[in-house]
Formats: C-alpha cells, structure tokens, sequence
C-alpha cells in the first residue's frame, strides 16, 4: 500500500491524499461504508459503485467468522469473490466487540474468550489468530488486535490496556510479517493507537504505534459515548504525533460535522453505522441539514429528496413517497435511505477534498458544520 499527499490546507491541518492499493486507489478524505456480514445493509454492490460512488468498504472480522465462517470464504476465494465488490476493503480486527461483547467475553493476556451471539459457542482470538482470520478474508487494508476501552473508564484501567493492545501490537506485527496472504495481492496491516480520554496515555500510545512505522495508522478508543469536544481534543493531540506521510484512520466516526471537524485535524478515513442505521429510522442526512422523515410536515412535500445531490434517489423520489415507505415500513424505504445517506457521506467528503485542493477548507468547513447540523 502506497499513500502520497496531494495537498494541505492554509486554514487547518486537512490534508488529500491518494491511498493506492492491489484492488484501486482511494482518494482521501474518505468515507467508507460499513459492510459488517460483507454487506452493507440493503445496498447492492452496483449502487455501492455507481450512486453512492464508495471507494473502499469494510467488513467485520468477528461477524464473518462467526458467519459465513472461514472455509466458505476462502473457498470462494476471499471476500471480494464472494460478496463480488473489486474494490479496497478494510476490515476490523474484533477488538470493538471484545468492547460492545463485554457481558460475554473474558480478557487475558493470551488473547480473548468469547461466546457467540449467535449460538453461544465458545472462541479464542488471540492477535496472531486474528492475523490469521483476515488474511483468509482478505481485506486489503487489516487491522491489529487491541481492547477498545470503554466511556468513562478508571486511569489505571485505560493504562494496563493500552500497555496489553501495544504487547497484541508486537505479536499481530510479528505474525503478519512471517505470514503470506492467500489470494495473490498484497495485504497492509495498520496499529491503533488506544488511551481513552487520558493525554498522557494517548501521546504514549501514539509515538508507540508510530515507532512501528506501519504503512498507516488507526485511532480507536473515541466515538463512545464521550463529549465530541474531548473526542476532538484526543484526535487533535493524536495526529500531531503519528506520521504525516501516512493515512490516519478514525474509527468509527460519526456525524457529518464530527467528519468535518476531524478532516480539519489531519483525520484522512473515516467510518460509521450510522448513516445505515440511522437511515432504516428515518434520519436523512442533507445538504442543507437533518430530516426526520416520519414527521407530518414531509406528509405531502413532493419535492426531491435533496435535489443537490443530484443521484438518482435523490432526485427520483419525493420525501412524501419516502415518508410513506418507511412508516408503511416498505424495505425499499430502508433502501433509499440507506442510498441517500451513504451518497451524501460520500459527496460531503468529496466536497472537503476539493476545497482541501483549493485552499478553502477552513471557512468551507465553519459552515457546512452549522448547515448540516440543523435540524429541518
């Protein structure tokens, strides 16, 4: 994996750039989708590419192994065969459910042990078995093992964890580097910084996980449920210290104006559920603000969805159609909301590259954070 810096901005610390990969380049900053079971939730792969124009996309490490399970993907011939996107995909490592599994999971310094929410069978990630997994996957861009702490948590708790993800660090990195991927390209293993709300903690684990000199860099541990000013204040002190000359990925986040705000901190990816999830309840994220769809006003707008975006959800059909989807609660409500706000996640983080290029992203950025903010 290459990445090269194409421009900064005057106003910020915003960056683009150009991740180059075996399955195609991403352009940052970028948004990926979130396909946890190698979907995203109901999108089809075409729509993915020739509406909401998705660059890269996730999937969940946990999820898949649990199912479909390793043999069927890699029979198929990795992820990208079987769900048939050509294009970059990053997966996760598990630690976010060894976080949100915490009634059900049991961490030592050997690894972590789980029971399935599926059926409630027992498992064991250990970091070089979770090397493993994703490179049977074969996500292009893998994550390392680490223990996302949760929002509050003690000093000394943050501490000893970010201490355990930094000993995970060295044995994910020690096995992926004896080990070959299996389907004929190449494979990039990024760290993730860790230390809760802590600034010590975090400019500890931030020169450790730069020290490694990874091909790019995570930060994990923010988006739980802390204020956003403090996620902001982390992810600022953060990226001061990991490399300039790599990608910075902030996982896990968030609303468009936590996207803008982390853009204009030297944040280069971005993830989220929530334009998915929020979608399937109605939320829609706008160029010109929020809606909530179920509300009487939208009952009888027959106006476009967000005639500036200009896709063909969008501009196909009405918010008073798309209200009477989702409270009718049709599946292809979910769907073209789900569409819709990808699209516009996608369009927005377009739009701050090239005002990045262009030397305008500040003051770009000042409103846009206001106008997608308000609520309609």
């Amino acid at each position: 994996m290459k990445f090269k810096l194409e421009a900064n901005d005057t106003g910020s610390k915003a960056r683009a750039g150009v991740v180059t990969t075996d399955h195609g380049e991403i352009q940052t900053p970028i948004f990926m989708p979130v396909g946890t079971a190698g979907s995203v939730k109901a999108v089809h792969q075409r729509e993915l590419k020739e509406d909401i124009k998705a660059q890269i996309i996730l999937g969940n490490t946990y999820h898949l192994y649990l199912r479909p399970g390793l043999d069927i993907i890699e029979k198929a011939g990795g992820l990208h065969k079987f769900n048939g996107w050509d294009r970059p995909i990053l997966t996760d490592s598990g630690g976010y459910q060894v976080y949100s599994l915490a009634d059900t999971r049991k961490i030592k310094e050997e690894g972590v042990t789980f029971q399935s929410h599926i059926d409630g069978s027992r498992h064991n990630f250990t970091p070089e078995y979770v090397m493993d997994i994703q490179r049977t996957i074969g996500a292009d861009i893998m994550m390392a093992f680490d223990e996302c702490t949760p929002y509050p948590c003690e000093y000394d708790y943050a501490k000893n964890s970010m201490h355990m993800t930094h000993r995970w660090l060295k044995r994910c990195c020690d096995h992926f580097d004896r080990t070959e991927g299996k389907y004929g390209y190449d494979q990039t293993l990024f760290p993730i910084v860790q230390g809760s709300v802590y600034k010590d903690l975090r400019v500890q684990s931030a020169e450790m996980i730069a020290s490694f000199g990874r091909e790019g860099n995570a930060i994990g541990g923010l988006s739980v449920g802390e204020p956003a000013e403090m996620m902001y204040e982390m992810t600022d002190l953060v990226c001061d210290i990991l490399p300039k000359d790599r990608p910075r990925y902030l996982m896990g986040v968030g609303t468009p104006a936590n996207i803008l705000e982390c853009i204009a901190l030297g944040i280069d990816m971005f993830d989220c559920v929530m334009p998915t999830r929020n979608a399937r309840n109605g939320m829609l994220f706008t160029s010109e603000g929020i809606i909530n769809i179920k509300n009487k006003k939208w009952e009888d707008d027959f106006s476009p969805i967000d005639p500036n975006m200009g896709g063909y959800v969008d501009t196909f059909y009405s918010k008073a159609y798309l209200r009477h989807l989702i409270m009718s609660k049709e599946i292809l409500g979910a769907q073209i909301a789900s569409i819709h706000n990808l699209s516009f996640y996608l369009w927005l983080v377009g739009e701050a590259r090239e005002q990045i290029k262009q030397g305008t992203f500040a003051d770009w950025k000042n409103r846009m954070v206001s106008k997608v903010s308000q609520r309609l």
